[in-house]
C-alpha cells in the first residue's frame, strides 16, 4: 500500500469518525451518522450486503464482465468495513498493521499459527 493509500484511508477514517453522533453526527443529514446512529445491526448488515455483491461482481467478472464493475463493489465493501472499525475502535492502520504481521508468512503457515494460539488460549 502506497503512503497515498494510506493516508486515504486515515483521511476516510477521519471523516467517519467525525460522523459520529458523539462527534456532532447529524443522523438526519449524514448516511454514516445515520448507520452508526442504528447501531451494529444496521452497517453489519450492510457490509454483508456488500460481501455478496462483492462476489456477484467477480463472479461477472469471470464471464466477461467489466472489472471495474468490481473494484466499485470492492470499495464500498471496505467503506462500511471502516464504519465497522470504528464503531469498535479500530483504524484502517490496525487492518494495515496485520496484514504487515502476515506478509511473509504463507496462507497455511499463518492458519496454523492461529489455530496453535487457539488450542493455547483454551488450555487443550
Amino acid at each position: 500500500m502506497t503512503t497515498n493509500s494510506s493516508d486515504t484511508l486515515a483521511r476516510l477514517a477521519a471523516v467517519i469518525e467525525s460522523r459520529k453522533v458523539a462527534n456532532g453526527g447529524d443522523p438526519e443529514k449524514s448516511y454514516v451518522a445515520r448507520l452508526l446512529h442504528k447501531g451494529p445491526d444496521a452497517f453489519l448488515k450492510k457490509i454483508g450486503e456488500e460481501a455478496t455483491e462483492t462476489v456477484m461482481a467477480a463472479k461477472d467478472v469471470d464471464h466477461g464482465g467489466d472489472a471495474s464493475k468490481l473494484v466499485y463493489e470492492v470499495a464500498d465493501l471496505w467503506f462500511h468495513s471502516m464504519i465497522a472499525l470504528s464503531h469498535y475502535g479500530l483504524t484502517p492502520a490496525d487492518v494495515v498493521n496485520e496484514l504487515a504481521r502476515r506478509e511473509g508468512l504463507s496462507g497455511l503457515e499463518e492458519k496454523a499459527l492461529r489455530k496453535a494460539q487457539a488450542r493455547e488460549a483454551t488450555g487443550e
